[in-house]
């Protein structure tokens, strides 16, 4: 899958799981520019990134480990948390 139609669905799926409207957002981000990263028609800077995810409450990188492994479950984030703990060695 597209990277940035895989962020979106991945931001989308957790601001519902979250109980948030994209009116919650409002603070750092307009709904229009929401509305574009859930369709995977844009990707947000790392300063956006950051701000989505305070707003969702996870850390950024909790994000993009949804994104990058979305399609995997729980097997695929373990391995590439492994897979991030090894390079940072």
């Amino acid at each position: 899958m597209e990277l940035k139609r895989a962020f979106g669905l991945t931001l989308k799926r957790m601001r519902i799981e979250k109980g948030l409207t994209q009116e919650d957002f409002s603070l750092v981000s307009s709904r229009t520019y929401l509305s574009t990263l859930e369709r995977g028609l844009k990707c947000p800077t790392l300063e956006k990134l950051e701000d989505l995810a305070a707003v969702i409450g996870v850390h950024p990188v909790t994000l993009l480990v949804a994104v990058y492994t979305r399609e995997g479950g729980v097997e695929a984030q373990d391995a590439l948390l492994q897979e991030v703990k090894t390079q940072l060695k």
